[in-house]
């Protein structure tokens, strides 16, 4: 079946108490006084104590140097709230959905009726079944790892909403201000330290993305996206090919790199989750969304600013086979699905570098009614400049 953290460095705990450390004199030489200094010096590696006997007449100055050492910052937390209890029904789970993507994306209401219309139109588009899915991460969890991190929402004004990054190519000599179209930073509903969308087919995800104001991405431009170049269209793609013959093509030429560099470490993407016990490959009842929040992991992170291009959920994109089927000139090729899915440490079904491009999986035309879903598979969109 297709598509089926940095390791931190050992920080120790801060010492609870300060024992003082006895020191005998030396012979010969007398004890001017029994006060002791130790000044705790707090690293992210290290506790120091240091212990030094001092005479009397440097009592003083010493507790005044001693308050100028400040004291080390209480810890961030971030107290689970409402936010982490989950819904029982896919209706629940789909009206809080709602309410978070009309707020969080600045929707308007037109925006929302049109998505809330596409998700009462299945019967298991959403998040996961809520009966099934565990998740390994709350969005509490997500947004304490992102603070700690400095992970911020991007908001750049030409984009036109927030959380997404420009595409262009620096290796061509292109800046941000050279864009023509943006990406979603995170998988759709493009919300950081939500859980992506599954279950949705191609169709429904290109028609979600219209629905927000956006489009389904090009193969090309998630593919840019995750190496840090967006080339064009005619170096990316085999016109006139068949699409087995183009594909093998551009894997054996392919530039062959992760988001996160040049060397292949899936613990720093969301690859670490489990999958449903019995779960026979694929179907709503029997397998869980096991999903990890959006964004979760800083350093599954592109040189553009991308997250979660590998591990989380596998995402549709579209491939186009003619220039006219390019999603950016307004047309549709066929599906693609990009990326690996959130046990792909432990299932590692096929590549998921950047550039490579998947055979014809489940291949149907990507605006087909019948083109394929899974409870690992989501999306996310693109904005024209």
């Amino acid at each position: 079946m297709p598509l089926d953290p940095p390791r931190p460095d050992s920080v120790p705990p801060l010492a609870s108490t300060l024992v003082e450390v006895p020191r005998a004199p030396r012979p010969g030489r007398r004890v001017q006084g029994e006060a002791t200094l130790v000044l705790l010096a707090l690293g992210t590696a290290a506790t120091l104590v240091l212990s030094v006997t001092l005479p009397p007449e440097r009592r003083l100055e010493a507790r005044r140097l001693a308050t100028l050492v400040p004291a080390p910052p209480p810890p961030r937390t971030l107290a689970p709230d409402d936010l982490d209890q989950e819904p029982e029904t896919l209706d629940e789970q789909r009206a809080r959905l709602l309410d978070r993507m009309r707020t969080g994306l600045r929707l308007s209401e037109t925006q929302i009726d049109a998505v809330r219309t596409l998700f009462d139109a299945s019967p298991v588009l959403g998040q996961g079944n809520p009966a099934i899915s565990r998740h390994p991460m709350s969005r509490s969890e997500c947004r304490r790892v992102r603070l700690e991190a400095g992970v911020t929402e991007a908001n750049v004004p030409a984009c036109g909403a927030p959380s997404m990054v420009p595409l262009y190519d620096p290796s061509s000599g292109q800046t941000e201000q050279d864009a023509r179209v943006c990406i979603d930073q995170l998988e759709f509903p493009n919300l950081p330290c939500e859980y992506p969308v599954v279950h949705v087919r191609a169709s429904e995800a290109a028609a979600l993305c219209r629905a927000v104001g956006k489009r389904i991405c090009d193969t090309h431009e998630w593919e840019g996206a995750c190496a840090g170049a967006v080339r064009t269209p005619e170096a990316e793609y085999e016109w006139g090919r068949p699409r087995a013959e183009a594909t093998w093509y551009h894997n054996y030429k392919r530039e062959k790199v992760w988001a996160y560099g040049a060397a292949k470490n899936h613990a720093l993407c969301g690859t670490s989750s489990s999958r449903t016990p019995g779960c026979p490959g694929g179907g709503y009842d029997q397998c869980g969304s096991n999903t990890y929040p959006a964004g979760a992991f800083p350093a599954c992170r592109s040189p553009l600013g991308v997250f979660d291009m590998h591990g989380n959920a596998a995402e549709h994109m579209n491939l186009p086979t003619l220039p006219e089927e390019l999603a950016a000139s307004g047309g549709l090729g066929f599906t693609e699905m990009k990326g690996s899915w959130f046990v792909f440490a432990s299932i590692e079904a096929h590549e998921d570098d950047c550039r490579w491009r998947a055979p014809s999986w489940h291949e149907t035309r990507l605006g087909s009614e019948n083109s394929h879903a899974n409870y690992h598979l989501g999306f996310r969109c693109c904005k024209d400049l």
